[in-house]
C-alpha cells in the first residue's frame, strides 16, 4: 500500500472516530499575569490563570461605577462638575467647574473615553463625596453581585494600594453589568460626538477590540503603571456569550492578543444551552424556573432529569456531570390560621408557612382547589 493511500485511510478513520463535538485545547503562553473566561448567563468558568490573584484593575473600575450609578440614578438627571472633578489628573473629557451635563452623557464619558474628571463627577452626584460613593462600591459588588475579593476606593481607578480586585470578581461584575441593556448601549458605542462647554471633539472606544471584531459587545480597557493594562471584554457567538478578563499584561496589543486568543478559545469549545421547563409537573415543596441556562460543550447533546429532592441534574454525552442545579423551596402563604402551626417558631404574623409541614395542603393548592397561594 502506497504511503500517500495509508495517510487518506488514517485521516478519514480519524474523522469517523471523531466525538460529535470538539474539544479545543486551551490557549498556552498568556502574557497577562491573571486571566480568567466566564459564561455571561450560567457564571460557569471556562478557563482560569491566576484568576484570585488579588491585583491592582486600573480604569476597568469604571464598569462599578457606571453599573452603580445606573441603578442609583436616572440617565436624564443634572450633574454639576465640581472643582475636585476638575482637577483630577490622567484621562478626562476636560469638563469645566461648574458645567452641568446629564449623567448619560457623562456615563458615556467614562466608559467611552475612560473620563477620570466625569467618574469623579457620577460619584459626588449619587452620594456626596468620593468616599461615601467608594463604600458604596463595595456594599454593590458584594450585596448585589456576590463577590468578596475586591475593594474599591476610588470611581475611576487611579492608583491606590487599598484598591484591589481579582480577574474572577471583575468577570463577575461585568456579566452582572451587562445584564443591564442601558450598560449594554454605553458600552457598545463605539464613537460619539462630544459637545461640553470647555471642548467639543468626537470620542472614540478605548477599547480598540471594539471596531476590530463584530462579535465583541463591551466592555472596558484600563492601564496605570502598578497595574499594567488591563483589560475586560465581552463576546458573543449565536446565543453564547462570555466574559474574558487579562490582567497586568506587559502592553496593551498583548492584552488584546491573549484577549483574542481566549475569546476564539471558550467561543470555539463552549456554548450556553437554554432547558426550558415550562411543560414540566410542577413539584409540591420545590419552584420551577421557567428556563435554565447550563453551559456545554459546543454541539454536545444534553440530557436533564428533575428531582424530587429539589435538584436538577443535566448531563452531557457519555453523562458527564455537566451541572446539579437546587430549585427555591416553596412557601405556603395567605393560609387561614387554623392550618397555621401553633408553636413557637411558626410565622404565624407572616401566614407563611415553611416546607415541613402539611404535604397535603400543597398538593391541595396545587391541584387547584383552593384560592390559597404558593410562592
Amino acid at each position: 500500500m502506497k504511503a500517500s493511500t495509508y495517510f487518506i485511510i488514517m485521516i478519514l478513520l480519524f474523522l469517523v472516530l471523531l466525538p460529535k463535538y470538539y474539544i479545543a485545547a486551551e490557549p498556552n503562553l498568556l502574557h497577562s499575569e491573571a486571566a480568567v473566561v466566564i459564561d455571561r448567563q450560567t457564571g460557569e468558568i471556562l478557563y482560569e490563570k491566576n484568576a484570585e490573584q488579588t491585583m491592582y484593575p486600573a480604569s476597568i473600575t469604571k464598569i462599578i461605577t457606571a453599573i452603580v450609578a445606573l441603578e442609583e440614578a436616572e440617565l436624564s438627571e443634572d450633574v454639576s462638575v465640581s472643582f475636585d472633578a476638575v482637577n483630577v489628573i490622567g484621562t478626562r473629557v476636560y469638563l469645566l467647574e461648574g458645567e452641568v451635563l446629564s449623567l448619560e452623557q457623562l456615563l458615556l464619558g467614562v466608559m467611552v473615553s475612560s473620563g477620570n474628571d466625569a467618574a469623579i463627577a457620577i460619584a459626588e452626584h449619587v452620594d456626596g463625596s468620593v468616599d461615601a460613593f467608594s463604600t458604596r462600591m463595595n456594599k454593590f459588588v458584594q450585596e448585589k453581585v456576590g463577590v468578596d475579593n475586591s475593594n474599591f476606593t476610588n470611581p475611576h481607578g487611579l492608583f491606590e494600594e487599598e484598591h484591589v480586585t481579582t480577574a474572577l470578581d471583575m468577570a463577575k461584575i461585568a456579566a452582572y453589568a451587562m445584564n443591564n441593556e442601558d450598560f449594554r448601549t454605553i458600552v457598545g458605542t463605539k464613537s460619539l460626538d462630544w459637545k461640553g462647554e470647555g471642548w467639543e471633539t468626537t470620542l472614540f472606544n478605548h477599547h480598540d477590540l471594539m471596531r476590530q471584531n463584530e462579535h465583541i459587545t463591551g466592555v472596558k480597557n484600563g492601564f496605570v503603571q502598578r497595574s499594567g493594562y488591563t483589560l475586560v471584554t465581552s463576546a458573543f457567538d449565536g446565543d453564547t456569550e462570555v466574559v474574558v478578563v487579562t490582567l497586568n499584561s506587559p502592553n496593551r496589543h498583548l492584552a488584546y492578543e491573549d484577549t483574542n486568543k481566549l475569546i476564539d478559545y471558550s467561543l470555539g469549545k463552549f456554548e450556553t444551552k437554554t432547558i426550558n421547563l415550562t411543560g414540566e409537573d410542577l413539584l409540591i415543596d420545590y419552584i420551577l424556573p421557567d428556563e435554565l441556562f447550563v453551559t456545554s460543550y459546543k454541539g454536545e447533546t444534553i440530557e436533564y432529569e428533575v428531582m424530587d429532592e429539589g435538584i436538577i441534574k443535566v448531563t452531557g454525552e457519555e453523562k458527564r456531570e455537566i451541572a446539579n442545579v437546587d430549585l427555591e423551596k416553596r412557601y405556603l402563604t395567605n393560609l387561614p390560621s387554623y392550618i397555621i402551626p401553633s408553636h413557637k417558631e411558626s410565622k404565624v404574623a407572616k401566614k407563611s408557612v415553611p416546607i415541613g409541614y402539611e404535604r397535603f395542603a400543597r398538593w391541595f393548592i396545587l391541584s387547584g382547589f383552593t384560592k390559597w397561594s404558593i410562592e
